[in-house]
């Protein structure tokens, strides 16, 4: 590497971080070099492999209202051209690529794949988003239905104020659709009721989505032709199908973090940042820790896509001012942990229109909304990818996602005991039989979720402290400590690099990825 040539630190294997390394390689000449604190690529968005049963954390699905990452992902890994092993097995109606490659001997395709998720209440299943068929009706029985008409009419007629997440819900579905799908469910995920959380997280989040915003899809779709898979117009709740790494979302950032150091870049695991330097209002070093050893490494621009929390905590060579520390130090994550099991079938079949191997139902993910079990959400990892399954006609690989927090009651469990819990929870809802299981996993991820109570309402003072040191960007969820997508990850390192190549110094920008109104309403054509 020549001597005048600049270098970047990286802080985290993640999308943002990843995206930033492959970035500047593609548009500067400025070396990247990511530290990964664990031994895995991809941040949350990594694949966790387990007796040849590949895991999704958290569940992600390819899609963006941004062409330029549409168009990112699909050069990493091009789009199927021909049929998928499920897709031989059951035909499915898919606009493949010409001369795309072939799933069945490539491993690098993205899968185009069905959205379909459902709510799992009263052990029935709801469409989601809620809609307005007579399925819709029937199971939620006539007294409710009623309940839940008179009270999405009060709430279209008075409106609230928007002060926390209840009053937006409420506002687009009514009171009682927001009881019977959102309240439970969202302090399940949360471990505060919807009453104080923030507003902007369902702006941020939800978005477009109400339910006349249903009903308005639905006239759309009925009308409109077959969409390509970009689905322009579409709120991103709403969407009909999406891409998917044939491998999972680890294998398309696996990828990346291989192109990076083909192209001349680095990317080291195991080296976890426990400080960063300042001097002059700038970052000139970083520590790294490897292996109980400690060394420093020069930097002429530092990216940071770890927790805000612990970005403050390791800065040095500058007075971090103490109400900025504060806040930092109180900023609330949610924990998550999922379990992974290996069942022969499933309980619960496949009652819709779809066709499907097995009857095996269609969904990718199903929020579990019965208040009787801890259990947030359930994958299915088979109908994410036929892929990510060893013996993908004979058995079902499925995630059972639980939210907490680091040091409770649920993260402090032991494993076994924590997946017999689990599988207690699923035989309680009627969805497996004990005689089923065939094999099971416990996987747990620490600030997973940023969360929009407490310290996050004075987050304003961190930014401008951080914002000011000259050659610092945060970039990610956590490096923003906002519940970004993965595309809007993509996006704050994408915009932080447009930012040094036209040597802007004000960064507001960065922080506004997914605030302006773009992301709140639907794209335009």
């Amino acid at each position: 590497m020549a001597q005048t040539k600049k270098q970047a630190i990286i802080i985290g294997a993640g999308p943002a971080g990843l995206t930033a390394a492959y970035e500047l390689l593609k548009k500067s000449h400025i070396h990247p070099v990511v530290f990964e604190e664990s031994n895995d690529i991809g941040g949350i968005s990594k694949t966790v492999e387990h007796n040849g049963n590949r895991i999704d954390i958290g569940g992600h699905r390819f899609f963006s209202k941004n062409d330029t990452v549409m168009q990112w992902w699909r050069q990493v890994m091009p789009i199927q051209g021909k049929a998928s092993r499920d897709d031989l097995l059951i035909p499915a109606d898919k606009e493949l690529v010409e001369n795309g490659p072939d799933p069945e001997t490539t491993n690098r395709v993205m899968l185009i794949r069905r959205r379909i998720s459902r709510i799992f209440y009263l052990k029935k299943f709801f469409e989601y988003p809620i809609s307005l068929k007579l399925e819709t009706f029937r199971n939620m029985g006539f007294i409710r239905t009623i309940k839940a008409g008179f009270g999405y009419i009060w709430s279209a007629i008075f409106k609230r104020k928007e002060h926390s997440l209840e009053d937006f819900y409420i506002n687009r579905f009514g009171k009682s659709l927001y009881n019977m799908f959102f309240e439970n469910y969202t302090e399940k995920v949360w471990g505060v009721h919807p009453s104080e959380l923030g507003a902007d997280w369902g702006a941020q989040r939800v978005k477009g989505l109400s339910l006349s915003g249903v009903l308005i899809h639905i006239i759309k779709k009925t009308f409109s032709s077959k969409q390509s898979i970009e689905q322009k117009g579409a709120e991103t709740s709403l969407i009909e199908q999406f891409i998917y790494p044939k491998l999972g979302p680890g294998q398309l950032w696996e990828t990346v973090a291989s192109d990076i150091e083909k192209k001349g870049g680095n990317v080291y695991k195991n080296c976890k940042v426990t400080g960063i330097r300042i001097e002059n209002n700038k970052v000139i070093e970083a520590e790294i820790e490897e292996n109980g050893l400690t060394r420093t490494t020069p930097c002429d621009y530092l990216f940071s896509s770890m927790p805000v929390k612990d970005l403050i905590a390791a800065i040095k060579g500058i007075e971090v001012p103490g109400e900025v520390r504060k806040v930092a130090e109180e900023l609330p994550y949610r924990d998550f942990i999922t379990v992974g099991l290996l069942v022969d079938k499933l309980k619960i079949k496949n009652k819709t229109k779809i066709k499907t191997y097995n009857e095996r139902i269609p969904d990718t993910w199903i929020y579990i909304q019965e208040r009787d079990v801890k259990i947030g959400r359930l994958q299915i990892f088979n109908n994410w990818s036929p892929y990510m399954v060893a013996d993908y006609e004979n058995k079902i690989w499925i995630g059972l996602e639980y939210f907490c927090t680091e040091g409770d009651e649920m993260w402090n469990m032991p494993p076994d005991q924590f997946i017999q819990r689990a599988i207690d929870e699923l035989v309680k809802i009627e969805i497996v039989e004990y005689m089923d299981i065939c094999d099971s996993v416990q996987l747990k991820v620490k600030k997973a979720y940023p969360s929009y109570y407490g310290s996050y309402y004075q987050l304003d003072k961190v930014i401008a402290f951080l914002s000011g040191i000259e050659n610092l960007y945060c970039i990610g969820r956590n490096g923003q400590h906002r519940y970004n997508n993965m595309d809007h990850s993509m996006l704050t390192a994408m915009t932080a690099i447009d930012c040094i190549l036209a040597n802007k110094s004000d960064k507001s920008i960065i922080w506004e990825v997914n605030t302006e109104e773009e992301y709140h309403e639907n794209k335009n054509k």
